[in-house]
This record gives structure tokens, sequence and C-alpha cells, in this order.
């Protein structure tokens, strides 16, 4: 057997009664879809369950998978210790896929474990299998923490899941636990933004329709922003999925809290071999990357081409010919900026120019971000289609005496204090107020945040 069924289920402590103490009923749409999903899992006697939970360990480069013959774990955190429970894990199927991902370079396995107590993105799908009469005692479990890892990485564990599933035969459930965005309310927990209901009415959509490719693909930029919680559980969920017919059910969606809260169950019809989204996911990066080059600008072919030049064969590129007199004739320090799915890969700049034109610092600066930025391991050949460049050429600095001065979105910032000086650019993602600017370009320059500074502002041109 393999996969029978699998249910993206959220998991907010406030749902169970005791954690609750009677504001459960606001969710009371979440409760009643959570006791239908629960109860259908329990008909189906599964042998084995798998949970992925963004609260098990997390590691940036590996999916952490719990050893051990059981685990335990209960709801004191949120006051409610009688909300206890122990599970036995199927240690068969842990040793095989360990083995056999880390045998097919997919990061995962036992190893790092910090805390063997369950989390309560475990506990709470486990409480209300318990509710619903599931024997703890003949079914096993597999727990997996999420990675910091990109969406194709997560879908090909999740197929390599299936495939042990089948390898030994069992009657497998996949639970996706994960909220959706955090950020739905102004006077929710964590405040409001716009991508917040964005993303909730994207992933919902994409997962009620079982368009995995769409969920593979989702913007990472709007993803972040939402602060969501579940979309990696819900990546893994659908490479388990893979060339699986499946028929998706929308059972409830609600954000009362300020939290989005989705249950998507998904029953398993058949097989389906047009499914296979790790073969589209391919397809559409590469369409994806065609088309980016096909818009980038002069200054941005140059930053790649000086990149990929120097990753493929470790020699700086020679300068090309016939390029716009503004690129030759101008010095100016410039910044090189790459991010690969949505997340900074590399950034190196210079403030006033080092090289005979603005050209030359782009060269010099692209071989930089790529591999001389402390903060990341060097680009290699297989991400060269998956960076995003950006070249920002800098205004002279001027000194300014106030913060009044600074604006985020049109000056970057250079602070200095004696020989320490960090710099910031402008209209940086997540970067909204002058006083995050300031304080992101202290740390940079190893300045403390109550240390005094002298500013200057500058303006760039930002090429994409």
């Amino acid at each position: 057997m393999s996969i029978l069924s699998a249910a993206v289920v959220p998991h907010p402590p406030i749902i169970l009664p005791e954690v609750g103490h009677g504001e459960e009923e606001k969710i009371s749409a979440t409760s009643a879809a959570y006791k239908k999903i629960a109860k259908k899992i329990v008909e189906l006697n599964p042998d084995t369950i798998i949970i992925t939970s963004p609260h098990s360990i997390m590691y940036a480069d590996y999916f952490h998978i719990s050893p051990g013959e059981s685990a335990e774990g209960n709801m004191s955190q949120f006051r409610a210790p009688q909300v206890a429970l122990k599970i036995n894990y199927d240690t068969e199927f842990v040793k095989l896929l360990s083995d056999k991902a880390m045998a097919e370079f997919i990061p995962a396995g036992v190893l790092g474990e910090k805390n063997s107590a369950l989390d309560h993105g475990t506990i709470i799908p486990l409480r209300f299998l318990e509710l619903e009469g599931l024997d703890f005692d003949k079914v096993k479990f597999l727990r997996i923490g999420l990675s910091g890892l990109n969406s194709e990485t997560h879908y090909k564990f999740g197929q390599k899941i299936a495939e042990i599933s089948e390898q030994l035969n069992r009657r497998t459930v996949f639970i996706a636990s994960g909220d959706l965005s955090h950020k739905l309310k102004v006077d929710g927990p964590y405040g409001f933004v716009k991508e917040g209901p964005e993303f909730d009415s994207e992933v919902m959509e994409n997962l009620s329709s079982a368009d995995f490719l769409k969920l593979l693909t989702m913007d990472n930029v709007m993803c972040n922003r939402a602060a969501e919680c579940g979309l990696r559980s819900f990546w893994i969920m659908s490479g388990a999925l893979d060339k699986k017919s499946v028929r998706a059910e929308k059972l409830s969606y609600e954000g009362t809290f300020g939290v989005g809260y989705g249950i998507v169950y998904f029953e398993v019809v058949g097989e389906d071999s047009s499914r296979n989204f790790a073969d589209k996911l391919v397809e559409f990066k590469k369409l994806q990357c065609e088309a980016r080059k096909k818009t980038e600008d002069d200054f941005v072919k140059l930053a790649r081409y000086s990149l990929e030049t120097f990753v493929k064969t470790h020699k700086p590129a020679e300068l090309p010919k016939n390029l716009p007199t503004e690129m030759t004739s101008r010095r100016a320090g410039a910044f090189v900026s790459l991010h690969k799915d949505g997340e900074l890969r590399g950034c190196i700049g210079t403030i006033l120019p080092t090289t005979a034109n603005v050209a030359e610092e782009i060269l010099q600066n692209a071989i930089s971000a790529c591999s001389r930025d402390p903060r990341f391991s060097p680009v290699e050949v297989s991400e060269l289609d998956d960076i995003v460049y950006s070249v920002d050429v800098l205004g002279e600095p001027e000194r300014i005496f106030s913060e009044k001065d600074l604006d985020v979105k049109k000056f970057g910032v250079i602070v200095e204090n004696g020989g320490r000086r960090g710099l910031l650019l402008p209209d940086l993602e997540g970067i909204d107020t002058v006083e995050q600017q300031i304080s992101i370009a202290k740390q940079k320059a190893n300045i403390g945040a109550k240390e005094k500074v002298d500013l200057w502002r500058f303006e760039v041109i930002r090429h994409h």
C-alpha cells in the first residue's frame, strides 16, 4: 500500500476546550471540520500516520525525522497539562526513509535531536484522532520537521515518503500540520499586512483544486510577508501524493483570531502519472528563467555574465565590448544583490567607485556577491538558473544631520562611528521605517544600538 489519504490541518492551541475555555467556540467551523477529518482517518484503519509539523525540530538545510521507539508530550505550555499523549514511532519506516533519502542526496535523517517531547503542532491533530477513537497501541507514527530548503526539495522528500510506504506495504495517512498567515487583522497578535489574506486565499484555492504546481510556485515574497506557518508541510504532502489521483475537499477556513486556519482533505482515488509535479516544476523554473533573462537590462546582464563566468570557470570575465556609454563613461559605487527562492543569496558592493567605470564595478562586485559574502556559501553551478539579480548604482553620498532627512523608500543610509561604517540600500523588502534602516545598518557595522553615528544618505538607480 501507499498513501491512502492526506489532510491539511491547523494547530491553534485555543481549539482545545482545555486551553480555550470557551474561546474555541469562535472557531467552531474549524473544530467541526477537524472532527470530520479525524473520523475519516480513524475509519481508514491506517498502519502508519505521518505528521509534518513546523514546531518540530527544524533546520535550514535538513529534514529532521524524530528518532527512538516512542515519544510523549502534553499541553502544559498552554496551561493544560492534562492533555497528554504518547505515540510509538514506526522505526522500520524511519530507518529506511533516512537511508534512502540520504542515498539520493535529500538531506533527511534522525540527527540533531534537541527535544524529544511532542510539539503542539503534532499534539493537536493527535488529540482529535484520540477523541475519535484512534487506537494508539495499533498505529505507529513518523514525526517530521520542516526545512528552509526550496519547494522542489520538499516535494522530492514527500515522493520518497510515498515510495517507502509502498515498499513496506504500509496503510499510510499523511497529516500536514500548519497554520496559514499570521497577519490577517490589525488587532490580531501579529498585526496586518495585505499579503496575509492574499496568501490565505491563494493557498486555499491551490489546495482545494489540488493544483500542486501553483502551490509549489507561490510568490516567496508574498509568503514571507504573510508570515505563513504551514506551506512547507503542504509541499511535502504534495510530494507524498505524487502521481496520485486525488479528490480534494475543502472543509473549512477561518481567520477569527488573525491567523488563518484551513482544513482540506485529500482522498486518494487512483493513479495519475500526469500529476508528477517535480517534472512540471523543473519546466516551470526553466521557462521562468528564460522569461527573466529576456527582461534584464544591460546592467543586470553584465552582472549575470560576470557571475556565471566566474562560477563555471573560476576565472573573472573580461569586460565585454560595445557596452552602453552610460556604463563605461561614468564612475560610481555599485551593489550587486542575488536572490534565490525569494531569499537573499548574496550582496556585495562599493559605496564609492574603486574602478575605472560602472561596468568594471559591476563586473567585480558580481564575483564578490557570489563568492565573498561571509553570510553565504559560494554560489554553485546548479543554482545559476535560480538566481535573480538586481544592480544598484549609487549616487554620491550626502551628509545629513537628522533622521528626518531620510526616507526608506527613496534614500539608502550610511552610518559611521570611528572606523566602523555600515550601509543599507533603500526600498528593501521588510524595511518600513527609518529606525529599522538605521538599526540594521548599525548591526552590519558592528555598532551598538545606543552608540551615536554620523549619517549620510544616497539615492540609487536600481536595475532588475
